[in-house]
């Protein structure tokens, strides 16, 4: 058993050394390599905002008001909402905040993906001299005031798909929102940031990016219905030799889940969403890879084996424990290996979490203690992904909508400190 045992945890520690020591070296380049100035004055753009929302009368209000402060012109700028299948007041809202409102009731075709080829449709109909972008919003986000005027400067730089950098409305709530925002705090800055230091492409994160008209007429529309759609309209585009730029100066807050149940529910349609991406863009994937797209390789690594290789590492070890208690045989070596493992992915996940607390502390909106605290708990929030990434391997999971209901949090009313 021994033999075997080893033989099992080495090969998953080379695999897991070839997938992702280069993330690795994504924090050091982030750290030491300053970002290039834009080169070119920005120009005046007109966009559209595009935002999807199925029973958000609790928040809505925020994000539509947040957009109204904007420095950036708004008169340039029309807001779009789909008020997919609602059965409260989300459009009458969206319309007295000054919203353009379709009403879409649709029982077979859900999810966020439909809602937007649904808006979009419209918005091709009633507007067919079409906007220059078009920007896309959950209907819980808060933008910074100095939001659309940045990423309008990146726009106007000749980046053609733009994220943003994506914080938190509520990290304070509980080890559950803290552990969602230190995540997508991670993603922004030692992701995506590193890939465009490389000049690689980012990736879209759900919520907070802007797209040209051209990149909307060669999609054909909103084509992406997958549970993860932001992911497969990342891969799709990235395929297609497109490079999605982040503009880290656009700060957009978002809400995170802090009821276990709905976050599980959530993260079993997200790990869904993955396997459904990789299924279906996984080889044009690794074909990019072998012919030397690293933005290829970097969306395989980042699509599905992380949880996979994790979890096949317990697995095995957990098998060969029982195995081993149960022949009398090898017990103690197998206990003590699974523990080892299970140490080295804690111990992994506490050096990222830290790092990105350490790095992001002054735009982390809790105590000081809160962030230590939810540091901490970090690795405990990220290890629950193993069981949930296992059972979306063999459920069937459908979208279903996540309650939303912090309003403001004391957010900043200015630019973030840097």
């Amino acid at each position: 058993m021994e033999p075997v045992l080893r033989t099992i945890n080495a090969v998953i520690s080379a695999l897991f050394f070839i997938c992702y020591t280069y993330q690795f070296l994504y924090i050091p380049l982030v750290l030491l390599k300053k970002r290039r100035p834009a080169a070119l004055p920005a120009l005046p753009h007109r966009y559209a905002v595009l935002i999807a929302a199925r029973n958000e009368e609790n928040v809505i209000a925020g994000l539509l008001d947040s957009l109204a402060a904007q420095t950036y012109d708004m008169s340039l700028v029309t807001v779009f909402v789909a008020a997919d299948n609602c059965t409260d007041s989300t459009a009458a809202i969206a319309r007295a905040h000054g919203a353009v409102v379709y009403e879409r009731f649709n029982h077979v075709n859900v999810g966020k993906g439909y809602a937007l080829d649904f808006l979009l449709q419209h918005i091709g109909a009633d507007y067919p001299e079409g906007f220059d972008g078009y920007f896309v919003f959950d209907a819980d986000n808060l933008l910074s005031p100095d939001y659309i005027q940045r990423m309008n400067e990146t726009f106007s730089a000749g980046h053609e798909i733009v994220t943003s950098y994506r914080n938190s409305k509520n990290f304070g709530d509980n080890w559950i929102s803290a552990g969602y925002a230190l995540w997508f705090l991670r993603e922004s800055r030692y992701l995506n940031c590193a890939r465009n230091r490389l000049g690689a492409s980012a990736a879209v994160g759900g919520t907070g990016f802007l797209f040209s008209r051209r990149i909307l007429a060669e999609s054909g529309g909103w084509r992406f219905y997958l549970l993860t759609e932001d992911i497969e309209f990342s891969v799709y585009h990235i395929l297609r030799g497109e490079k999605i730029a982040i503009c880290e100066d656009a700060v957009l807050y978002d809400e995170q889940p802090t009821d276990f149940r709905q976050s599980v529910r959530q993260r079993l349609r997200w790990a869904k969403g993955y396997i459904q991406v990789f299924r279906r863009y996984g080889a044009q994937l690794l074909q990019g890879t072998a012919k030397g797209s690293w933005s290829c390789f970097d969306m395989s690594m980042s699509i599905l084996p992380a949880f996979i290789l994790t979890a096949l590492c317990l697995l095995a070890n957990l098998t060969l424990t029982v195995l081993g208690l149960a022949q009398g045989d090898g017990a103690w070596f197998a206990l003590r290996s699974l523990l080892e493992c299970m140490g080295s992915i804690l111990a992994t996940l506490l050096v990222l979490g830290g790092i990105t607390t350490a790095s992001e502390w002054r735009r982390l909106h809790a105590p000081g203690w809160k962030k230590i605290l939810y540091t901490l708990t970090f690795p405990l929030f990220m290890l629950t992904y193993l069981p949930i990434s296992m059972a979306a391997l063999f459920m069937k999971v459908e979208w279903k909508p996540i309650h939303h209901g912090v309003k403001l949090a004391g957010l900043p009313t200015a630019a973030e400190p840097r």
